[in-house]
């Protein structure tokens, strides 16, 4: 058994940090690096793309909505030519620094309320997959499976991989519960390495209101701003190796 290990970093923004980047590059394989619209000030994404570089840890585009007041977790009904041209405007800045650390983009993932917006809205699914693919239409594509993100992008052929939440409640239609809602995070360390171990065995994880759901993942997410992030990412990862499980990049670098 395989499976990626992705956490979102490069969240800083000025004076204001958060989470423990360091921390975290020495666990994951996977920096979903935010590009400036909903944080990541231009120091901050150089940083992180170094560290990342160094410690051998494949660097995503965590691209967003314009709303850094609201952290990108808030809808923007955008028109979608100004959003292909949004999307394309933060992978040409995070691609910068990428260069300048001997990297490139990896792969892309949608932030916030731009990943969830994308499982069903058709004209913003394909406004996002239309500037992945003129930025390089080689690079794979991170979502929700069953989006109509990652079904319009195996549309035009692109590559697309699964995403699996080790700290966000499900749905019973598969989907993440809002974070208005009461038990929409996770906190408890070993709870959560077990239901990641089920998602990488294939098996299913119970959804909120307690019915069980398989969730099907190339790659499991611990939030880098999620409180005890850093706990969370050490329990996951040593219960998979533990059991046999390998943590290894999806895009295979």
């Amino acid at each position: 058994m395989r499976i990626d290990l992705n956490s979102d970093l490069g969240e800083h923004f000025g004076r204001w940090e958060l989470g423990d980047d360091t921390a975290l590059l020495s666990i994951v394989t996977s920096a979903n690096v935010a590009c400036g619209f909903h944080a990541g000030d231009p120091s901050t994404l150089r940083r992180t793309t170094r560290e990342a570089a160094e410690r051998g840890v494949a660097i995503g585009g965590h691209v967003s909505y314009r709303d850094l007041v609201g952290f990108g977790r808030r809808f923007v009904d955008v028109p979608p030519v100004e959003l292909t041209d949004e999307v394309l405007y933060q992978l040409g800045a995070l691609s910068a620094f990428t260069s300048l650390a001997g990297q490139r983009i990896r792969y892309v993932k949608p932030h916030g309320a731009l990943y969830n917006a994308i499982v069903r809205n058709e004209e913003q699914a394909t406004a996002v997959v239309e500037a992945v693919y003129a930025f390089d239409p080689d690079l794979p594509v991170l979502g929700l499976p069953g989006s109509r993100f990652l079904e319009r992008a195996e549309e035009v052929g692109m590559r697309t991989y699964r995403e699996a939440f080790a700290d966000r409640a499900y749905t019973p239609e598969g989907t993440l519960v809002s974070r208005r809602e009461p038990g929409s995070v996770l906190h408890d360390p070993e709870e959560i390495a077990t239901r990641c171990l089920r998602i990488a065995r294939g098996e299913p994880i119970t959804a909120i209101d307690g019915t069980e759901i398989l969730v099907e993942a190339d790659s499991l997410c611990v939030h880098g701003d999620s409180p005890g992030a850093v706990g969370i990412a050490r329990a996951v990862a040593a219960r998979l190796r533990l059991e046999g499980v390998t943590l290894a990049p999806f895009t295979g670098t």
